[in-house]
């Protein structure tokens, strides 16, 4: 049983999940339209393209229709300032922030948040969306591809939480860490503060989230039904001490029949790996399904123009053969399987836990060293004792299932020789310098 410090009940029939990224997409403007007190969004980005664009110029419109309507937004610092990898030099999305601030007569507010002075060294991974008294919970970000905004999308999970403990919760640690605590400088409001003054902040602020925590849930505030769904939240920065990450190896540790596990980038820490070892070993039936490197957002299959970066993607398969071929024997009796998601050219980037279908862990952790040291990361734990999320969990693994293949021994993955020359030619030269054991702590 997994021991966790707080919860609060939830009904079943409060907990919805949108069945694609459009879908999702509607859902936000939808409640975002109905707004009536509060809309708190925390995500890696906000991009400047059409998704961007129609979800701000949503949210100026409902602050003209509700002036007091509190709404705050948190994006990663660095990326915000940035423009895609690849692009020219560009002042990223923030200039569309200032410029949309400009143009309306009502504001609203964009924080900026420094997890680390450079963002290769940690970014702002915490996610979700507060309307109301609404937890929208995915590991989508905004932008075209995660709102399948055309044709193409980025497949994800999509959590509708109707809970005021929930909202309450998620919205006071956004409030107490990275407002009221001034380290989280607002992107549209003008002149940031100069380079010395952001440089100390980040240190102020990076110490001060690797202790943060979500506050415990108020009996006497939100009542407690011993029937519904029980629901926690947790949070993690740095690999020490890491609330997070202790509860997905709790998760694993206490598994007895079955463990799904969802992950983009198959890159998993050496301690989650002991934990999967051992589950495997007690008997418990492992499911992964992961992202093929065709659906990862760096594969590029035009060897004319490959990039450096894009070697990322064969990377993370050769990690996965190597998992799988450790582990012959598992996959061979059945206890240990796995699928590989591919759809067109769209890409994969859901994750979470699903253990003895009791506990379901919404996170957007990544499941990897980046994730479990440098990244600021949150989760919802739903424990579902009387399996009332069957059925719903059930539609969405099938959803989910939908397009991916059964992985049966390691010689089914593409192997090495068969790599374009430019990917096979870089990954050789990676391992010759063992700079790939460096690279694996930050993808």
């Amino acid at each position: 049983m997994v021991i966790v410090n707080s919860t609060v009940g939830i009904a079943n029939t409060d907990i919805d999940i949108a069945h694609c990224a459009a879908d999702f997409k509607q859902m936000l403007l939808a409640e975002i339209a109905q707004a009536k007190s509060r809309i708190y969004i925390s995500a890696l980005y906000i991009q400047d393209d059409a998704a961007g664009r129609e979800v701000l110029a949503a949210l100026y419109q409902a602050k003209q229709q509700t002036p007091s309507l509190d709404i705050c937004l948190f994006v990663d610092f660095h990326r915000a300032q940035r423009g895609l990898i690849g692009e020219k030099e560009s002042g990223g999305n923030r200039d569309l922030y200032l410029t949309l601030e400009q143009q309306h007569q009502v504001s609203i507010n964009i924080y900026g948040v420094p997890v680390k002075r450079k963002e290769l060294l940690g970014v702002l991974h915490l996610k979700g969306m507060v309307i109301d008294n609404v937890l929208l919970y995915t590991g989508a970000s905004i932008n075209d591809v995660y709102l399948q905004q055309a044709e193409r999308y980025r497949l994800d999970r999509y959590y509708r939480l109707d809970s005021q403990a929930l909202a309450d919760n998620f919205c006071q640690y956004l409030q107490h860490y990275l407002i009221d605590s001034n380290l989280a400088p607002r992107l549209n409001g003008g002149e940031l503060p100069d380079s010395k003054i952001i440089k100390r902040n980040i240190l102020r602020l990076t110490r001060l989230l690797k202790s943060s925590k979500y506050r415990p849930f108020s009996v006497e505030q939100h009542g407690y039904k011993a029937f519904d769904i029980q629901a926690s939240m947790f949070v993690g920065c740095g690999s020490r001490g890491n609330q997070l990450n202790r509860v997905i190896r709790e998760l694993v540790r206490s598994s007895r029949d079955s463990l799904v596990i969802f992950t983009p980038y198959f890159n998993l820490p050496k301690p989650l790996l002991r934990d999967l070892d051992a589950a495997l070993k007690r008997g418990v039936k492992v499911s992964f399904i992961v992202g093929d490197k065709k659906a990862n957002d760096f594969y590029n299959a035009d060897e004319s123009t490959f990039s450096t970066v894009e070697v990322v993607p064969y990377i993370y398969e050769r990690l996965l053969a190597t998992f799988l071929s450790r582990r012959q024997k598992y996959l061979n009796n059945g206890t240990l399987s796995l699928r590989l998601w591919q759809h067109d050219n769209n890409s994969f980037h859901l994750k979470g836990l699903v253990v003895d279908e009791r506990y379901h862990l919404l996170t957007g952790s990544n499941l990897n060293p980046r994730a479990w040291a440098l990244d600021l990361e949150n989760a919802i734990l739903l424990d579902d004792e009387k399996g009332q999320l069957l059925a719903k969990f059930a539609a969405e693994f099938q959803r989910i299932s939908q397009h991916t293949k059964k992985i049966d021994k390691p010689s089914d993955i593409e192997p090495v020789q068969n790599y374009p020359d430019k990917p096979r030619k870089l990954l050789k030269k990676l391992r010759m310098t063992q700079i790939d054991r460096l690279l694996k702590r930050f993808l």
